[in-house]
């Protein structure tokens, strides 16, 4: 077959279909065009998915009649000083988005500039480009896009359904409206209002579109390092969701979905939260346009930076320093009770509580408080602490306490508990070694061989946590020594243990990931179980020490440490709020 030139018709459904993908890739292109025009007011219209209609009208600038013609050509734009690409301060710039809608459906446009008698609109369907005629119109531009894809049948065909294309496409909105919260948004699905916003404060825009509950709980963060700026809000360890849907990230106030700044958030939380959940997060990064590439694909949703471990280094900080915080109930999340049972409660008695008796209880269960605890007395009125003071056990596991605007906290022993043995063996670990226990008599334990030769593939690694092993014959290994700190826990057991974490990570695998995952086995061994009964002094100890200790919100498996019931809460399952 001889080589031939494409039609200019063919050529534009191809760049169209890389552009326009789905939907909500062109309402992001249209609501890009409106902010760029320096709209004030944006209302979005989304009908069938985006696929029936589309409709974006804004207060913008506006195009001129004698323009209209050319805003829907190939590679015209108003968005560039200059053609060297360095120093892009648009959103748009490339000038394909207006010309692929049109190749790919009914595209019409209304515009009308200041100055401008009266509005004028052309219409572009499949390609095909109708005369400009004089229509009434509000200062601004209104773009409605009808049968997306009819031009193009094999684009249609692969969509999704109504329902995850009509997500996508407000998804795409409530990401335009978190990057530029100084301009009013409105979104409507199908008739219905979804939300619609006032030009407001980046705290305030997040509480409109991620919901006040979540909002609330959002940690405020900023960091700076050079030239380059971070801040915005995200969750603690303990409020989690089973998608990345709500993580949105803007670079120069430009949304993106960039794999980089994804992956320097999953590190940031990786030992703060169970696998599979992902935090929520809405960042804004500030960088000089010259550092930025952001002509890597037509959708430009991907960037490339001029130095990517600086920025990944400076995300990955901030988010963990401002994690690191001690434990409260200002972000714990709130406690939903349902189904049966009965409780086991125990009331310790306060009154006879003594600092001495808090002394030994702090030692007894290995705290290490700051000096400013260790002699704080637990008989406290109600609140005097952030997560209050004890008054009941329920069954032997969660401790109910109250703080000081008369909320009850329930704390869960066992996770609290591993939390703070967790990071003294890991400070112990990276201060020189975890000191460890002979055993009086060494212990023989038995297993599979394939758990045997792990065990002993990482004998150099235990023996830093303070596990010291020999090889004893096939199928078989020697305990000589455990930690210190776990005074008198079963040797056998902690071993099996620690076989099971190197099984999960494997003996090849970084020696960071298989010593944090066998320390936290460490740790759980030494900690406090569900189903122990807690003397008064012991519980405030406990609450005492997760104040003073960062981290401690969740538990090393990212499971939440604490629960937060609200006299709002009660009275909503009492029937009592109205």
């Amino acid at each position: 077959m001889p080589i031939r030139l494409l039609a200019p018709a063919t050529i534009n459904r191809i760049a169209a279909g890389e552009v326009i993908e789905r939907p909500a890739a062109a309402v992001k292109e249209l609501v890009e065009n409106a902010l760029d025009a320096g709209a004030r007011r944006i209302a979005v219209r989304i009908d069938g998915g985006g696929i029936a209609r589309i409709e974006v009208t804004d207060d913008g600038s506006g195009i001129p009649e004698a323009e209209l013609a050319l805003a829907i050509t190939r590679h015209a734009t108003s968005k560039l000083s200059d053609e060297a690409l360095v120093r892009i301060a648009t959103l748009g710039f490339r000038g394909e988005a207006l010309p692929s809608i049109g190749a790919a459906a009914r595209l019409t446009l209304v515009s009308r500039p200041r100055g401008q008698d009266a509005a004028a609109q052309i219409v572009v369907a499949g390609g095909a480009v109708s005369e400009i005629v004089p229509v009434a119109a509000p200062f601004g531009t209104s773009a409605i896009v009808e049968d997306l894809f009819y031009a193009t049948p094999a684009r249609r065909k692969f969509l999704r359904s109504v329902a995850s294309e009509t997500a996508a496409c407000a998804d795409a909105v409530r990401h335009l409206a978190l990057a530029a919260a100084d301009v009013a948004f409105a979104l409507s699905i199908d008739g219905t209002t979804s939300f619609d916003v006032p030009a407001q404060n980046r705290r305030a825009r997040v509480a409109a579109l991620y919901g006040r509950g979540d909002a609330e709980a959002l940690v405020a963060l900023a960091a700076t390092r050079e030239d380059i700026t971070i801040s915005g809000f995200v969750s603690p360890a303990s409020v989690t969701r089973a998608t990345a849907r709500h993580q949105h990230m803007m670079v120069n106030a430009r949304p993106v979905r960039d794999p980089l700044l994804r992956m320097a958030l999953r590190v940031a939380y990786r030992d703060l939260i169970p696998a599979g959940r992902h935090p929520l997060a809405a960042l804004w990064l500030d960088i000089p346009p010259e550092q930025l590439d952001v002509n890597v694909h037509p959708a430009k949703s991907e960037l490339r930076f001029a130095a990517p471990d600086a920025v990944r280094s400076l995300l990955i900080g901030a988010v963990q320093r401002h994690l690191a915080t001690p434990a409260g109930v200002a972000a714990a999340p709130a406690l939903r009770l349902g189904g049966g049972g009965r409780a086991s409660w125990s009331y310790p008695a306060p009154a006879g509580a003594t600092a001495r008796g808090f002394a030994e209880a702090e030692t007894a269960l290995a705290f290490d408080l700051p000096p400013s605890l260790r002699r704080a007395a637990p008989a406290e009125p109600v609140g005097a602490f952030p997560l209050g003071t004890p008054i009941a056990q329920v069954f032997d596991t969660y401790i109910l306490s109250q703080i000081a605007d008369g909320s009850l906290v329930l704390i869960d022993q066992h996770a609290a508990h591993e939390r703070l043995t967790e990071l003294r063996l890991r400070a112990e670990r990276d201060a020189g070694g975890i000191a460890s226990q002979g055993l009086l008599s060494p212990v023989p334990l038995d297993m599979a061989d394939d758990d045997a030769a792990r065990l002993m593939a990482s004998a150099g690694s235990l023996a830093q946590l303070g596990v010291l092993l020999e090889g004893f014959g096939a199928g078989a290994v020697l305990i000589r020594a455990i930690p210190a700190a776990l005074g008198n826990a079963d040797p056998r057991a902690l071993v099996r243990d620690i076989a099971d974490a190197l099984a999960d990570t494997g003996t090849a695998g970084p020696l960071e990931g298989r010593l944090d995952a066998m320390l936290i086995r460490i740790a759980c061994h030494r900690s406090i179980r569900a189903g122990r009964r807690l003397g008064f002094e012991e519980m405030a100890a406990l609450l005492r020490a997760m104040e003073a200790t960062p981290l401690s919100q969740t538990c090393p498996h990212g499971r939440p440490t604490v629960l937060k019931l609200t006299r709002g809460d009660l009275e909503r399952m009492f029937g009592r709020a109205g």
